[in-house]
């Protein structure tokens, strides 16, 4: 089976359509998310970009706060995680925002060496599990539950090869849908298994990085490993499906490549609700900070708040470009006006919203919960698309 590798299925018409679909999402993503560069929109990038690193680690059983996850992309110490969790997050978060930067880059080819490179990365904090090196020997990963092994990867004498036409079938995608090509290049790297760990994290990874190289998306908003985060088992499960037990590229992907398909709708509909939300929770915040007489900078700690986070002097002070004392003074006037609750104390103090913000919060929400694209179709050959405002009104 040397130099084979599981290969994309040809969308049907339903696939086609609910891909099309997919697509308009996105648009309607795009021009939202980048008609707003100095308002909400910064929060929303921060937030996802937290719940991406969130949302992969937790697959892999490494999970953090969502605070501890903004805390990792702003760089500053977590608030409860334990060590090991922080350092993999840590390494995840240099991984994709090396992503992000490689996004836009004109002289950017895949590579072998990339992919290593982007391990190394991850999984830098333990030496022993051989980062950026391919495994040694065979690999098994076992059900813990059940006390199985439920996959054996190829040999290892196979890797150099099976990985240089992997990053082939990357540069050679051109009549491929990105979102399959992505969706290949993550299945094919987890079936391969090429490392000694973080296969799982690499295969998320390498699947964000080749969908934001079609620039349709920032990585964070293309990526999918939030909703993989939430939903493990129907992800561990479509694999297992199309893996059939062991090295098998034979076997039929339609499975996966509509599995990708629906948490690709799902989750462009969530982020979708979530910048209508954020747009009504701006235009009550900014209301509240007028009739209170309060500096419009303290917006981004008051929405950050609202949100469920937990606001620090060090996290609040570069979003709204003023010093540590300005920063201070700012969050001491959130809370004698009701808006901001302190924990803790000196360096550690941080602020959660009051009930004031809690409930603007919790009027702006919409409905939960985003049905299968697929179940949705029925026998039309229409989807429902929700409508956009971007700055509706509260």
């Amino acid at each position: 089976m040397a130099g084979k590798l599981f290969a994309p299925a040809r969308l049907d018409e339903r696939e086609l359509l609910v891909l099309a679909q997919i697509e308009q999402l996105k648009e309607t993503l795009r021009y939202a998310v980048d008609g707003s560069p100095r308002t909400w929109s910064g929060l929303l990038r921060r937030s996802t970009f937290a719940r991406v690193i969130r949302g992969s680690n937790s697959i892999e059983g490494y999970d953090v706060s969502v605070d501890d996850a903004i805390a990792a992309v702003e760089g500053e110490q977590p608030l409860d995680a334990s060590a090991e969790a922080w350092a993999v997050v840590e390494g995840y978060r240099s991984a994709l925002t090396y992503v992000l930067q490689l996004a836009a880059d004109p002289h950017f080819g895949y590579s072998v060496d990339l992919i290593r490179g982007l391990h190394f990365m991850m999984m830098q904090y333990d030496l022993r599990k051989n980062p950026g090196r391919w495994r040694p020997g065979p690999i098994y990963v076992r059900d813990e539950d059940r006390r199985e092994v439920v996959y054996e990867g190829p040999g290892a004498e196979l890797l150099p090869e099976l990985m240089t036409e992997l990053v082939r079938s990357l540069e050679d995608a051109r009549d491929v849908p990105p979102i399959v090509t992505a969706a290949l290049g993550h299945l094919n790297l987890v079936m391969v298994h090429p490392f000694s760990d973080g296969n799982g994290r690499m295969a998320r990874c390498l699947q964000t990085l080749v969908l934001a190289r079609n620039g349709t998306l920032a990585a964070q908003f293309s990526s999918i490993e939030e909703y993989l985060g939430r939903n493990t088992q129907a992800y561990y499960d479509v694999l297992a499906e199309v893996g059939g037990g062991a090295w098998h590229p034979e076997r039929d992907t339609r499975p996966w490549v509509r599995f990708c398909l629906t948490a690709h709708y799902r989750q462009a509909m969530t982020l979708l609700r979530r910048t209508r939300e954020l747009a009504r929770l701006w235009d009550m915040l900014e209301t509240e900070l007028k009739g209170k007489g309060l500096p419009e900078r303290l917006i981004f700690a008051l929405a950050d708040a609202a949100v469920g986070y937990a606001v620090r002097n060090a996290t609040y002070r570069p979003i709204a470009e003023v010093s540590e004392q300005v920063a201070s003074r700012d969050l001491k006037l959130a809370v004698d006006a009701g808006l901001l609750t302190p924990e803790g104390e000196r360096r550690g103090r941080y602020y959660k919203a009051a009930p004031v913000l809690v409930d603007l919060r919790r009027r702006t929400h919409e409905p939960r919960g985003v049905k299968d694209p697929f179940a949705e179709l029925g026998d039309t050959a229409t989807l429902p698309l929700p409508g956009f405002e971007s700055r509706a009104t509260g």
